[in-house]
């Protein structure tokens, strides 16, 4: 059988199916943001899983792959992997895995023998894939060039909390976000293990102007309002009425494109 005409065939490894991991965020500033929100998280994580499955592409093509043109990432445990056509589906656990793995891939695919696919086989079912193989997404941290936008807000944060919370409101962090593309800005109760901050959109306050970021802000420090007397983060009607008082605009009016 010619190299092509097997890779024409479906290459495929059985494992029992793990149990799916279910991520929830709360997303701002609009009560239909969350699906934006969503949409945003998903292109990010689809975005780094094709820069990993390129960079396991490239190794395994230097230790002998051939006649595949793409790696595609998957995160089905009962098939580890499998080839179809000229396309490569490897789970994503073995990108991380050590070269001699990645060799045992390159082997079962390129196997000319039976004996070699199975041994080969054998090696790729029996390597421990992590429980969540997701890598977990570094927090972002302000620009080094927005840094200062980042203080100012800081400041005015401070001055609003005085003019309108009567300084009631806890001192968080202001963090200007490059990442953030459809929504304007996000209360995050918890960060990392962390405390809670505040991020408002790069994009938004630079093309908005600085004042349009402002009402922003304030509709944060409202859900920060809500989260430090115990209220769910939500844009009801105890999140409207605060908002009247204090001057905040209760939902977006601009979506960030």
């Amino acid at each position: 059988m010619t190299a092509r005409a097997r890779l024409a065939d479906d290459l495929q490894l059985g494992l029992l199916f793990g149990a799916p991991v279910v991520g929830v965020s709360i997303a701002d500033p609009e009560p239909d943001d969350e699906t934006a929100a969503l949409a945003e998280q998903e292109a990010e994580d689809a975005a780094d899983a094709q820069r990993a499955a390129e960079r396991l592409f490239a190794k395994l093509q230097t230790l002998g792959l051939q006649h595949v043109r793409s790696v595609i990432l998957t995160r089905n445990r009962s098939i580890l992997v499998s080839v179809k056509g000229f396309e490569l589906r490897v789970h994503e656990g073995f990108c991380d895995a050590p070269t001699e793995m990645h060799l045992q891939i390159v082997r079962f695919v390129m196997a000319r023998r039976k004996w070699e696919r199975q041994a080969a086989r054998d090696a790729i079912v029996g390597f421990p894939l992590p429980k969540n193989t997701k890598p977990p997404r570094a927090p972002e941290r302000t620009h080094p060039d927005d840094e200062p936008l980042a203080e100012r807000l800081a400041e005015w944060h401070t001055r609003l909390n005085g003019e309108r919370f009567g300084a009631q409101l806890g001192t968080v962090p202001i963090r200007v976000s490059r990442r953030m593309q459809r929504r304007l800005g996000h209360y995050a109760p918890g960060v990392e293990g962390g405390g809670p901050e505040i991020a408002i959109s790069a994009r938004h306050a630079y093309r908005d102007g600085f004042a349009s970021a402002l009402e922003t802000l304030l509709h944060e420090m409202v859900h920060q309002w809500q989260h430090e007397r115990g209220l769910p983060l939500d844009h009801g009607a105890e999140f409207r009425r605060k908002c009247r008082e204090v001057g905040a605009v209760p939902s977006a009016k601009r979506a960030v494109c």
